[in-house]
């Protein structure tokens, strides 16, 4: 079965980094795209970054484009979101999501990803 995990969540300063996790398992990066996603209190989920698991071309959202970095590691079978710059407004959960995915770019609509994981807390404050 096709399973993400996201891991590395928790409370930052603004200004300061965090570095997400997104672990597949049930399947392997090539052919797949990883979304990652965001919802915070009140508001609807938003496309944050995507990376086409054969190539690791990438696509960001505009609020975090220049602090925001995706990578993935295939041996490991995992997809990171390294979070710089951290703004009270980036303070969200953060989901990854895995979809079949033969193009060479990737997209931020949910619609494309049928595998999501539960979520990792990200908090910035002071």
């Amino acid at each position: 079965q096709v399973h993400v995990v996201e891991s590395g969540g928790g409370l930052v300063q603004p200004g300061g980094s965090l570095r997400l996790s997104c672990a597949a398992s049930g399947f392997t990066l090539d052919g797949y795209a990883i979304g990652w996603f965001r919802q915070a209190p009140g508001k609807e989920r938003e496309g944050v970054s995507c990376i086409v698991g054969t190539d690791g071309s990438t696509v960001y959202a505009d609020s975090v484009k220049g602090r925001f970095t995706a990578s993935k590691d295939s041996a490991k079978n995992t997809v990171y979101l390294q979070m710089n710059s951290l703004k009270p407004e980036d303070a969200a959960i953060y989901y990854c999501a895995a979809g079949n995915w033969l193009f060479s770019q990737c997209v931020l609509y949910q619609s494309a990803y049928g595998y999501w994981g539960q979520g990792t807390q990200v908090a910035v404050f002071s």
